[in-house]
Protein backbone atom coordinates (compact mmCIF):
# COMPACT_ATOMS: atom_id res chain seq x y z
CA UNK A 1 0.00 0.00 0.00
CA UNK A 2 1.66 3.22 -1.06
CA UNK A 3 1.73 6.21 1.37
CA UNK A 4 -0.82 8.27 0.12
CA UNK A 5 -3.17 5.81 1.14
CA UNK A 6 -2.31 5.18 4.41
CA UNK A 7 -2.09 8.83 5.16
CA UNK A 8 -6.14 8.75 3.96
CA UNK A 9 -6.79 5.72 6.23
CA UNK A 10 -4.70 7.54 9.04
CA UNK A 11 -7.36 10.20 9.78
CA UNK A 12 -9.75 7.52 11.47
CA UNK A 13 -7.19 6.14 13.73
CA UNK A 14 -7.31 9.60 15.55
CA UNK A 15 -10.06 9.93 18.43
CA UNK A 16 -11.92 12.77 16.45
CA UNK A 17 -11.53 10.47 13.04
CA UNK A 18 -12.86 7.28 14.78
CA UNK A 19 -15.77 9.74 15.96
CA UNK A 20 -16.80 11.75 13.33
CA UNK A 21 -17.02 8.51 11.27
CA UNK A 22 -19.08 7.05 13.58
CA UNK A 23 -21.28 9.56 13.65
CA UNK A 24 -21.36 9.68 10.17
CA UNK A 25 -22.58 6.60 9.96
CA UNK A 26 -25.22 6.41 12.21
CA UNK A 27 -26.48 9.69 9.82
CA UNK A 28 -25.85 7.82 6.42
CA UNK A 29 -27.84 4.33 8.26
CA UNK A 30 -30.78 6.88 9.44
CA UNK A 31 -31.16 8.71 6.34
CA UNK A 32 -30.89 5.25 4.25
CA UNK A 33 -33.42 3.72 6.71
CA UNK A 34 -35.69 6.89 5.94
CA UNK A 35 -35.32 6.53 2.15
CA UNK A 36 -36.35 3.28 2.24
CA UNK A 37 -39.35 3.73 3.99
CA UNK A 38 -40.38 6.64 1.56
CA UNK A 39 -39.99 4.08 -1.51
CA UNK A 40 -42.39 2.10 0.44
CA UNK A 41 -45.23 4.31 0.94
CA UNK A 42 -44.59 6.58 -2.09
CA UNK A 43 -42.22 5.41 -4.53
CA UNK A 44 -42.49 8.08 -7.63
CA UNK A 45 -41.71 10.73 -5.01
CA UNK A 46 -39.44 9.05 -2.76
CA UNK A 47 -35.94 10.83 -4.95
CA UNK A 48 -37.42 13.88 -4.76
CA UNK A 49 -38.33 13.91 -1.24
CA UNK A 50 -35.18 12.40 -0.10
CA UNK A 51 -33.66 15.92 -2.36
CA UNK A 52 -35.52 18.35 -0.13
CA UNK A 53 -34.95 16.50 3.12
CA UNK A 54 -31.06 16.95 2.64
CA UNK A 55 -31.48 20.72 0.63
CA UNK A 56 -34.42 22.42 2.43
CA UNK A 57 -32.30 24.24 4.54
CA UNK A 58 -31.39 26.57 1.73
CA UNK A 59 -34.77 26.60 -0.03
CA UNK A 60 -34.98 30.04 0.71
CA UNK A 61 -31.72 31.17 1.24
CA UNK A 62 -30.44 32.74 4.36
CA UNK A 63 -33.93 32.68 5.52
CA UNK A 64 -33.88 29.37 5.49
CA UNK A 65 -30.88 29.28 7.32
CA UNK A 66 -32.12 30.99 10.09
CA UNK A 67 -34.66 28.98 10.79
CA UNK A 68 -32.24 25.97 10.89
CA UNK A 69 -30.34 28.06 13.44
CA UNK A 70 -33.55 29.19 15.47
CA UNK A 71 -34.41 25.40 15.85
CA UNK A 72 -31.06 24.25 16.46
CA UNK A 73 -29.87 26.92 19.54
CA UNK A 74 -32.04 25.23 21.82
CA UNK A 75 -31.15 21.68 20.82
CA UNK A 76 -27.02 22.37 21.07
CA UNK A 77 -28.10 23.57 24.93
CA UNK A 78 -30.21 20.63 25.66
CA UNK A 79 -27.54 18.47 23.97
CA UNK A 80 -24.69 20.15 25.69
CA UNK A 81 -27.43 19.28 29.17
CA UNK A 82 -27.23 15.65 28.54
CA UNK A 83 -23.90 15.19 27.25
CA UNK A 84 -22.44 17.01 30.22
CA UNK A 85 -23.85 14.52 32.30
CA UNK A 86 -22.81 11.86 29.77
CA UNK A 87 -19.18 12.95 30.51
CA UNK A 88 -19.45 13.07 34.27
CA UNK A 89 -21.08 9.64 34.39
CA UNK A 90 -25.05 10.17 35.01
CA UNK A 91 -27.79 9.76 32.48
CA UNK A 92 -29.58 13.17 32.62
CA UNK A 93 -32.96 11.68 31.23
CA UNK A 94 -34.62 14.81 32.63
CA UNK A 95 -33.40 17.63 30.54
CA UNK A 96 -37.08 18.56 29.45
CA UNK A 97 -38.02 18.94 32.95
CA UNK A 98 -35.47 21.09 33.67
CA UNK A 99 -36.03 23.10 30.41
CA UNK A 100 -39.73 23.27 31.28
CA UNK A 101 -39.31 24.91 34.80
CA UNK A 102 -36.51 26.79 33.09
CA UNK A 103 -39.29 28.21 30.81
CA UNK A 104 -41.87 28.76 33.16
CA UNK A 105 -39.07 31.32 35.55
CA UNK A 106 -37.92 32.96 32.03
CA UNK A 107 -41.41 33.62 31.13
CA UNK A 108 -42.42 34.82 34.56
CA UNK A 109 -39.77 37.35 35.16
CA UNK A 110 -40.47 38.40 31.22
CA UNK A 111 -43.81 39.12 31.85
CA UNK A 112 -44.04 40.40 35.80
CA UNK A 113 -40.71 42.09 36.27
CA UNK A 114 -41.33 45.16 33.62
CA UNK A 115 -40.13 47.50 36.49
CA UNK A 116 -36.09 46.46 35.51
CA UNK A 117 -34.65 48.63 33.09
CA UNK A 118 -34.82 47.29 29.03
CA UNK A 119 -31.00 46.40 28.54
CA UNK A 120 -31.37 44.61 32.27
CA UNK A 121 -34.66 42.64 31.74
CA UNK A 122 -33.79 39.84 29.61
CA UNK A 123 -30.54 39.21 31.12
CA UNK A 124 -32.62 38.61 34.69
CA UNK A 125 -35.01 37.03 32.98
CA UNK A 126 -32.31 34.21 31.22
CA UNK A 127 -30.61 34.29 34.73
CA UNK A 128 -34.22 33.02 36.55
CA UNK A 129 -34.09 30.42 33.76
CA UNK A 130 -30.84 29.01 34.46
CA UNK A 131 -31.26 29.51 38.36
CA UNK A 132 -34.76 27.46 38.23
CA UNK A 133 -32.94 24.83 35.81
CA UNK A 134 -30.18 24.19 38.00
CA UNK A 135 -32.67 24.00 41.14
CA UNK A 136 -34.73 21.20 39.38
CA UNK A 137 -31.26 19.41 38.04
CA UNK A 138 -29.87 19.30 41.58
CA UNK A 139 -32.84 17.43 43.21
CA UNK A 140 -32.02 13.94 41.31
CA UNK A 141 -28.21 15.00 42.06
CA UNK A 142 -28.55 14.94 45.83
CA UNK A 143 -31.01 11.32 44.95
CA UNK A 144 -28.54 9.69 43.28
CA UNK A 145 -25.56 11.22 46.02
CA UNK A 146 -26.94 10.64 48.92
CA UNK A 147 -29.50 7.82 48.64
CA UNK A 148 -28.24 6.20 45.80
CA UNK A 149 -31.41 6.44 43.66
CA UNK A 150 -30.44 6.29 39.87
CA UNK A 151 -30.81 9.56 38.42
CA UNK A 152 -32.99 7.97 35.57
CA UNK A 153 -35.80 7.23 37.40
CA UNK A 154 -35.59 10.44 39.13
CA UNK A 155 -35.16 12.77 36.56
CA UNK A 156 -38.15 11.24 34.71
CA UNK A 157 -40.58 11.26 37.61
CA UNK A 158 -39.47 14.59 37.79
CA UNK A 159 -40.29 15.31 34.38
CA UNK A 160 -43.69 14.96 35.09
CA UNK A 161 -43.72 16.71 38.34
CA UNK A 162 -42.36 19.97 35.86
CA UNK A 163 -45.34 19.41 33.92
CA UNK A 164 -47.65 19.40 36.39
CA UNK A 165 -45.95 22.17 38.24
CA UNK A 166 -45.59 24.80 35.08
CA UNK A 167 -49.11 24.29 33.78
CA UNK A 168 -50.68 25.40 37.44
CA UNK A 169 -47.99 27.60 37.97
CA UNK A 170 -48.77 29.52 34.49
CA UNK A 171 -52.44 29.10 34.95
CA UNK A 172 -51.98 31.14 38.33
CA UNK A 173 -49.48 33.86 37.22
CA UNK A 174 -49.50 34.33 34.10
CA UNK A 175 -52.39 32.88 32.02
CA UNK A 176 -53.78 34.17 28.99
CA UNK A 177 -57.53 32.73 29.54
CA UNK A 178 -58.41 33.69 25.62
CA UNK A 179 -55.62 31.38 24.10
CA UNK A 180 -55.12 28.90 26.91
CA UNK A 181 -51.61 29.68 27.16
CA UNK A 182 -48.68 31.93 28.90
CA UNK A 183 -49.04 35.65 28.25
CA UNK A 184 -46.35 37.09 25.80
CA UNK A 185 -43.33 38.23 27.49
CA UNK A 186 -42.32 42.02 27.39
CA UNK A 187 -40.76 43.55 24.23
CA UNK A 188 -37.41 43.89 26.78
CA UNK A 189 -37.22 40.71 28.30
CA UNK A 190 -37.06 38.97 24.62
CA UNK A 191 -33.78 37.76 23.78
CA UNK A 192 -32.32 40.29 21.38
CA UNK A 193 -31.00 39.36 18.16
CA UNK A 194 -27.07 40.99 18.03
CA UNK A 195 -28.22 41.67 14.54
CA UNK A 196 -28.42 37.83 13.54
CA UNK A 197 -31.74 39.56 11.94
CA UNK A 198 -29.57 41.58 9.32
CA UNK A 199 -27.36 38.17 8.58
CA UNK A 200 -31.08 36.02 8.46
CA UNK A 201 -33.76 38.49 7.16
CA UNK A 202 -37.20 37.21 7.36
CA UNK A 203 -36.76 34.63 9.94
CA UNK A 204 -37.21 34.43 13.63
CA UNK A 205 -33.65 33.95 14.82
CA UNK A 206 -32.49 35.34 18.21
CA UNK A 207 -29.82 35.89 19.84
CA UNK A 208 -30.28 32.55 21.42
CA UNK A 209 -27.88 31.22 19.07
CA UNK A 210 -24.87 33.26 20.42
CA UNK A 211 -26.08 31.77 24.09
CA UNK A 212 -25.81 28.43 22.63
CA UNK A 213 -22.28 28.97 21.55
CA UNK A 214 -21.23 30.65 24.57
CA UNK A 215 -22.21 27.69 26.65
CA UNK A 216 -20.13 25.18 23.72
CA UNK A 217 -17.21 27.32 24.68
CA UNK A 218 -17.89 27.52 28.57
CA UNK A 219 -18.63 23.55 28.36
CA UNK A 220 -15.62 22.99 26.53
CA UNK A 221 -12.94 24.84 29.27
CA UNK A 222 -14.84 23.09 32.06
CA UNK A 223 -14.34 19.56 30.28
CA UNK A 224 -10.70 19.74 28.98
CA UNK A 225 -9.29 22.90 30.77
CA UNK A 226 -10.26 22.88 34.45
CA UNK A 227 -9.19 20.96 37.71
CA UNK A 228 -12.90 20.82 38.49
CA UNK A 229 -14.04 19.01 34.83
CA UNK A 230 -11.15 17.07 35.55
CA UNK A 231 -12.42 15.54 39.32
CA UNK A 232 -15.99 15.43 37.54
CA UNK A 233 -14.65 12.86 34.59
CA UNK A 234 -12.95 10.89 37.35
CA UNK A 235 -16.36 10.66 39.50
CA UNK A 236 -18.17 9.91 36.27
CA UNK A 237 -15.18 7.06 34.97
CA UNK A 238 -14.89 5.24 38.83
CA UNK A 239 -17.25 6.88 41.88
CA UNK A 240 -15.52 4.47 44.36
CA UNK A 241 -11.58 5.73 42.80
CA UNK A 242 -12.45 9.02 42.62
CA UNK A 243 -13.63 9.10 46.57
CA UNK A 244 -10.00 6.98 47.30
CA UNK A 245 -8.32 9.50 45.40
CA UNK A 246 -9.72 12.42 48.25
CA UNK A 247 -12.20 13.95 45.84
CA UNK A 248 -15.81 14.45 46.99
CA UNK A 249 -17.69 12.26 44.72
CA UNK A 250 -21.34 12.99 46.30
CA UNK A 251 -20.60 16.86 46.12
CA UNK A 252 -19.19 16.42 42.56
CA UNK A 253 -22.06 14.55 41.69
CA UNK A 254 -24.89 17.43 42.66
CA UNK A 255 -22.37 20.07 40.97
CA UNK A 256 -22.46 17.88 37.84
CA UNK A 257 -26.82 17.67 37.84
CA UNK A 258 -26.77 21.63 38.84
CA UNK A 259 -24.67 22.34 35.42
CA UNK A 260 -26.58 20.15 33.42
CA UNK A 261 -29.82 21.88 34.80
CA UNK A 262 -28.91 25.21 34.28
CA UNK A 263 -27.96 24.38 30.51
CA UNK A 264 -31.65 22.90 30.18
CA UNK A 265 -33.26 25.81 32.15
CA UNK A 266 -30.83 28.13 29.93
CA UNK A 267 -32.40 26.18 26.37
CA UNK A 268 -36.32 26.98 28.30
CA UNK A 269 -35.36 30.77 28.22
CA UNK A 270 -33.78 30.58 24.18
CA UNK A 271 -37.20 28.80 23.02
CA UNK A 272 -39.46 31.25 25.05
CA UNK A 273 -37.68 34.49 25.14
CA UNK A 274 -39.20 35.76 22.40
CA UNK A 275 -41.67 38.27 20.50
CA UNK A 276 -42.33 34.69 17.97
CA UNK A 277 -45.54 34.00 19.33
CA UNK A 278 -44.38 30.57 21.06
CA UNK A 279 -45.70 30.17 24.47
CA UNK A 280 -46.23 27.86 26.94
CA UNK A 281 -49.54 26.03 26.57
CA UNK A 282 -51.56 24.37 29.64
CA UNK A 283 -52.27 21.13 27.74
CA UNK A 284 -50.15 18.35 29.34
CA UNK A 285 -47.64 17.62 27.00
CA UNK A 286 -43.72 16.98 27.48
CA UNK A 287 -41.49 19.63 25.79
CA UNK A 288 -39.93 17.86 22.99
CA UNK A 289 -36.37 19.96 22.64
CA UNK A 290 -34.66 18.22 26.10
CA UNK A 291 -35.70 14.78 24.68
CA UNK A 292 -34.27 15.96 21.16
CA UNK A 293 -31.16 17.02 23.59
CA UNK A 294 -30.82 13.12 24.37
CA UNK A 295 -30.30 12.08 20.49
CA UNK A 296 -27.79 15.43 19.97
CA UNK A 297 -25.40 14.09 22.90
CA UNK A 298 -25.21 10.38 21.63
CA UNK A 299 -24.70 11.92 17.81
CA UNK A 300 -22.36 14.21 18.71
CA UNK A 301 -20.56 11.68 21.03
CA UNK A 302 -21.44 13.69 24.37
CA UNK A 303 -18.53 16.46 23.08
CA UNK A 304 -18.88 20.41 23.31
CA UNK A 305 -17.89 20.64 19.27
CA UNK A 306 -19.74 17.39 18.54
CA UNK A 307 -22.78 18.27 20.07
CA UNK A 308 -23.00 21.54 18.25
CA UNK A 309 -22.62 20.37 14.58
CA UNK A 310 -25.21 17.51 15.48
CA UNK A 311 -27.64 20.29 16.98
CA UNK A 312 -27.36 22.16 13.64
CA UNK A 313 -28.10 18.94 11.88
CA UNK A 314 -31.02 18.44 13.73
CA UNK A 315 -32.42 21.95 13.10
CA UNK A 316 -32.03 21.20 9.46
CA UNK A 317 -33.19 17.97 9.24
CA UNK A 318 -36.43 19.67 10.85
CA UNK A 319 -36.59 22.12 8.17
CA UNK A 320 -35.87 20.50 5.31
CA UNK A 321 -39.07 17.86 6.79
CA UNK A 322 -41.07 20.98 6.92
CA UNK A 323 -40.65 21.16 3.50
CA UNK A 324 -41.26 17.57 2.65
CA UNK A 325 -45.16 18.32 3.23
CA UNK A 326 -45.41 19.56 -0.26
CA UNK A 327 -45.44 16.74 -1.36
CA UNK A 328 -47.64 13.53 -1.06
CA UNK A 329 -46.15 12.41 2.11
CA UNK A 330 -48.17 12.33 5.19
CA UNK A 331 -46.49 14.44 7.88
CA UNK A 332 -45.76 11.16 9.97
CA UNK A 333 -43.13 10.15 8.04
CA UNK A 334 -41.09 13.08 8.81
CA UNK A 335 -41.26 12.26 12.55
CA UNK A 336 -40.28 8.93 11.41
CA UNK A 337 -37.59 9.83 9.38
CA UNK A 338 -36.04 11.66 12.43
CA UNK A 339 -36.75 9.24 14.85
CA UNK A 340 -34.75 6.66 12.42
CA UNK A 341 -31.66 8.85 12.75
CA UNK A 342 -32.11 9.22 16.34
CA UNK A 343 -32.09 5.35 16.71
CA UNK A 344 -28.99 4.74 14.51
CA UNK A 345 -27.07 7.99 16.61
CA UNK A 346 -27.80 5.82 19.63
CA UNK A 347 -25.47 3.38 17.60
CA UNK A 348 -22.81 5.14 17.59
CA UNK A 349 -20.47 4.11 19.53
CA UNK A 350 -21.10 0.68 18.50
CA UNK A 351 -20.10 2.02 15.07
CA UNK A 352 -16.57 4.26 16.40
CA UNK A 353 -15.75 0.49 17.80
CA UNK A 354 -16.26 -0.84 14.38
CA UNK A 355 -14.39 1.67 12.86
CA UNK A 356 -11.49 1.25 15.44
CA UNK A 357 -11.40 -2.24 14.65
CA UNK A 358 -11.52 -2.41 10.95
CA UNK A 359 -8.64 -0.10 10.84
CA UNK A 360 -6.89 -1.76 13.07
CA UNK A 361 -7.00 -4.78 10.97
CA UNK A 362 -6.11 -2.72 7.87
CA UNK A 363 -3.10 -1.60 10.08
CA UNK A 364 -1.95 -4.93 11.08
CA UNK A 365 -2.26 -6.84 7.71
CA UNK A 366 -0.67 -3.80 6.07
CA UNK A 367 2.15 -2.77 8.78
CA UNK A 368 4.73 -4.03 5.93
CA UNK A 369 4.17 -2.85 2.86
CA UNK A 370 5.14 0.06 1.76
Amino acid sequence: MNKLFKKIIGFPQSESGESFLSSFSAILFGVAFGFILMLIFNPSEAFEGIGIILTGGFEAGRSSLGTVLVNSAPIIITGLSVGFAFKTGLFNIGATGQLTVGAFAAIFVGVNWTFLPGNLHWIVAVLAAILAGAIWGIIPGLLKAFLNVHEVVATIMLNYIAMYLVVLGVKETVFNSLRSESLSVHPNAAIPTFGLDKIFPDSSITGGLILAFIAVIIIYIILKKTTFGYQLKAVGFNRYAAQYAGINEKMNIVYSMAIAGALSGLAGAVVFLTQSGIHITTTYILLPQGFDGIAVALLGLSTPIGVLFAGIFFGYIKVGGFFLQRLAFEKEIISVIIASIIYFSALSAIFKKYVRKVFATKKNSDGGDE
